[in-house]
């Protein structure tokens, strides 16, 4: 499923022809990485390993009885959505306003906003929008009194929605992001929302992807446990209790401390968030996968590729491409030369190890050569990334390419 109806001159990498084309007529071209329909730098996605990802987190979730949201922040490419809707998520996970207007605006029904909201034009605006498609679902975070007066206050401007918006209590920890730190303060907030007319409390959500070690996560989810507990307790919520965690590092974590009899006894809904794994990469996630740690679980691919063209080799053991900061993420790391296509020849030559990426400016990135390796003006670099959620957002549109290198679709990315 395609996002883009047409495509021009416009797009980035992207090389049609002087006027507008529609891209079903593009697709049926039969265009390929190396015909000339696209100039570089490209960033492209390889539909193999992002169709194995897709599933074998999928599977993962299946077995172990989560539920999934996949977050969409990773990509914003409404296509991508549906193909992991396709294969069984339950929603999508997004950050801001604006990102679920674009979700719901391409049919996606169920969101979960993973922060709290406190802009009253958007919370108007997301109201709205729910009364107007009764089949949309939507829960956000609160950490705070403010966020609960200030939601509270916007379902009592749009009396249609009977319970008012559903909200999640979030619980952070010391010196990360958002959540209210600590599980007694956690608890003290869910009595304040179920206290409070026109919001409602659904459950509990936690992140713990910003923590160091396993066993921090594991000291983590057991507060998310006696929360739970006390919420349950109590009797806050009405209904089945949501239990949102999860980013791409920790979800073995999820699995083995939250699901399983625990949630069973407490009749949970356990929805999982990860967004990195449907690309993957070469950089920071091949280290931080929570699959190096149940390899018998399965394992993931890197799906993005950059290629970059050398437009300068002006000493030795130094060549220029012409991919920078605008082109590839570099918060998490540089990017990774993985294999060179040399000007002129059809081959495909492995070149990991025998360069890397010192640096780059806005448009040019320094490719420091060893092992004897030379490059040439007009030589083709393929490169892996490392951390997807920062390299999406620099291309609006990007090809997917079959086993044959051919375009098989188009991902339009709203960032």
């Amino acid at each position: 499923m395609t996002s883009t109806p047409h495509i021009d001159w416009h797009e980035k990498a992207i090389w049609p022809g002087l006027t507008e084309e529609t891209v079903d007529d593009y697709l049926a071209a039969g265009h390929s990485l190396f015909d000339g329909s696209l100039t570089w730098p490209a960033m492209i996605v390889r539909e193999a390993a992002l169709a194995a990802n897709v599933e074998t987190l999928a599977a993962f979730c299946r077995r172990h009885g989560l539920d999934f949201a996949p977050h969409g922040k990773t990509s914003m490419a409404p296509a991508l959505f549906h193909r992991q809707l396709d294969a069984g998520a339950w929603g999508i996970t997004l950050a801001t306003a604006q990102q679920v207007r674009v979700a719901w605006g391409h049919g996606v029904t169920r969101v979960l906003l993973a922060n709290e909201i406190l802009d009253p034009v958007a919370l108007d605006a997301i109201a709205q929008l729910l009364i107007e498609d009764s089949s949309r679902e939507f829960l956000c975070l609160v950490d705070s009194a403010e966020g609960v007066r200030v939601i509270a206050e916007a379902g009592a401007r749009h009396p249609l929605l009977a319970d008012g918006l559903s909200v999640l209590v979030d619980l952070g920890w010391t010196g990360g992001r958002t959540g209210v730190r600590g599980a007694d303060a956690a608890l003290a907030l869910a009595h304040v929302v179920a206290a409070t007319p026109e919001i409602r409390l659904a459950g509990v959500s936690s992140y713990e992807g910003g923590l160091k070690t396993t066993d921090a996560v594991r000291g983590y989810f057991t507060e998310v446990r006696a929360v739970v507990d006390g919420i349950a307790r109590a009797g806050l919520v009405s209904g089945r209790m949501v239990v949102t965690a999860g980013g791409s590092a920790y979800f073995d974590l999820v699995a083995s401390e939250l699901a399983g009899s625990w949630a069973t006894e407490h009749g949970l809904q356990l929805i999982l968030r990860s967004g990195a794994y449907a690309s993957h990469d070469d950089g920071v996630y091949v280290g931080k996968t929570g699959f190096n740690r149940i390899p018998e679980e399965g394992h993931l691919e890197a799906a993005l590729e950059i290629w970059a063209q050398v437009i300068s080799a002006p000493e030795p053991g130094l060549a220029i491409v012409g991919m920078g900061k605008r082109d590839a993420p570099y918060d998490e790391g540089m990017p990774i030369p993985l294999a060179l296509r040399r000007a002129g020849s059809t081959e495909l030559e492995p070149i990991r190890g025998r360069a890397e990426v010192p640096g780059m400016d806005d448009q040019h990135g320094y490719l420091r050569l060893n092992s004897g390796l030379e490059l040439r003006p007009g030589d083709l670099v393929c490169f892996g990334i490392s951390h997807p959620c920062t390299a999406f957002d620099k291309w609006r549109v990007v090809p997917v390419l079959d086993a044959d290198d051919r375009i098989v679709d188009l991902f339009t990315c709203y960032f």
